[in-house]
């Protein structure tokens, strides 16, 4: 099945084939209109839970009902505002008016919004938009923000997929709404490459699983007869790369996502593991014990042989690219416990950054590389995030043993793994931005672990 997606603003072909509609250019980059009282309707990316806007997502309405592969336009229609609805409320900023409080709107009153009786349901912004079928047998979506205090439209875009990729139009309208009320990068139309994990505690079954950001259209990629550990996800998203137990020693592994071929990427008798993409995806980075030394490496992401980058006794694992790939930040015991440094991409300039107590994890750098995200150890796992420089540490989490943390692709939202306590305790996924405030599980068929948040999807 073709599942080629196109994505633009309002094509002049699209305009013309629904005459209803007027053929006004995306408002983006125009002043930001303003409520009563001469604010701007914005939402603060700070402020977490604690004031989230009042928004409106009616039912999409259709031309003409259709059936699709995926059912009938008109469900369809309710259920793209359902999915809209769930990403803005699960990123914590926006409060959805609830299903029962929405009226169905008409074709017609897509682009001439009801705005008295909106603001009546308390809704500051209204998201409303239609679905239709196309005879080559996919489907146009249209999106639409307007404000509802100051009766204006302020953004929209138009999506043309395959019925298959109906979710993906839905949350590319929510990062429409999201980017244009928060100022902040998209995130929704994303996926996790994650471990799901079965059986008792000491002798699980994990195999990589793969799933978009909400927990839809999940799906396993390996079958679990042999065990595999901490998933990355390669710039294209064509690949994955991985450590796993095949042939009863520990290896990475390079797995296609198109054919489920997988590669060795070193051949050797050593321990190898932790490994991550470079930015550009044409280095894999991953650590190497020999003789009792443990130390970071590069390779070529098609085989080659590795270059070592660090040489310090001890430990020297966990590295991470800064977005420009000119830094790698990495975990060290060198200090006598495991803290964080910063190295340039060639190892040159090794540096300790963390000083704040405790020991120190599994750091990653943030896409927008002004933070990096680590695992804080010390009694219990928590989450927690400081600048390169090694300031401004802020611990995100409470749990018992949360780990492993992976960016969203705007670098507000974190998602780590949780595991609980006792012989019976079990692995999830989860959720924090950088509030601390806006904290959920993610819904996973089984547990989880080791997630690995991809970029957006072209």
């Amino acid at each position: 099945m073709n599942h080629h997606f196109r994505l633009g603003r309002w094509l002049a072909a699209l305009v013309a084939a629904v005459a209803a509609f007027p053929a006004a250019a995306q408002q983006a980059a125009a002043p930001p209109p303003q409520q009563p009282g001469g604010a701007p309707l914005e939402v603060s990316v700070t402020g977490g839970i604690s004031a989230p806007m009042p928004i409106a997502i009616p039912p999409m309405p259709t031309p003409q009902v259709t059936g699709t592969p995926a059912g009938n336009t008109d469900v369809l229609g309710q259920k793209l505002a359902d999915v809209i609805a769930a990403d803005l409320r699960n990123s914590g900023l926006f409060s959805p008016v609830g299903r029962n409080a929405l009226r169905a709107i008409s074709f017609p009153e897509v682009t001439a919004p009801a705005f008295d009786y909106w603001a009546g349901s308390g809704a500051q912004a209204l998201v409303q938009g239609y679905i239709r079928a196309n005879g080559d047998g996919t489907l146009t979506v249209g999106c639409y923000l307007y404000d509802v205090f100051a009766r204006n439209e302020l953004t929209r875009q138009g999506f043309v997929v395959s019925p298959a990729d109906w979710r993906r139009a839905a949350h590319k309208c929510a990062d429409m709404v999201y980017t244009r009320l928060t100022g902040e990068g998209p995130y929704f139309d994303s996926r996790v490459v994650y471990v799901s994990e079965t059986g008792p505690k000491g002798n699980r079954t994990k195999r990589l699983a793969i799933m978009d950001q909400d927990g839809a259209n999940h799906r396993f990629l390996t079958n679990g007869q042999s065990i595999v550990l901490t998933p990355r996800v390669a710039p294209n998203q064509q690949s994955i790369v991985y450590m796993s137990f095949a042939d009863k020693r520990q290896s990475i592994y390079v797995y296609d996502i198109g054919s489920g071929r997988q590669r060795q990427v070193v051949s050797s008798p050593n321990l190898t593991f932790a490994p991550r993409f470079s930015p550009d995806g044409r280095y894999i980075l991953f650590s190497m014990a020999v003789g009792g030394n443990t130390d970071i490496y590069r390779v070529s992401a098609s085989g080659g042989r590795p270059q070592r980058l660090t040489t310090s006794p001890g430990i020297d694992t966990g590295g991470s690219y800064s977005p420009d790939g000119s830094r790698i930040v990495f975990e060290s015991d060198r200090s006598g416990g495991q803290q964080l440094y910063v190295m340039d991409a060639n190892g040159g300039n090794q540096r300790r950054i963390s000083f704040g107590g405790g020991r120190y994890a599994t750091p990653v750098w943030s896409p927008r590389g002004d933070l990096i995200a680590f695992t804080k150890l010390g009694g219990a796992f928590r989450i927690g995030i400081m600048s390169p420089s090694g300031g401004g540490e802020k611990i995100l989490t409470d749990g018992w043993q949360d780990e492993g943390p992976s960016w969203s692709p705007n670098g507000r939202v974190i998602m780590y793994f949780r595991t609980t306590q006792g012989g019976r305790g079990t692995a999830d996924l989860w959720s924090v931005d950088l509030t601390g405030v806006n904290e959920r599980k993610v819904p996973t068929p089984l547990d989880g672990s080791d997630p690995a948040w991809g970029p957006l999807r072209p």
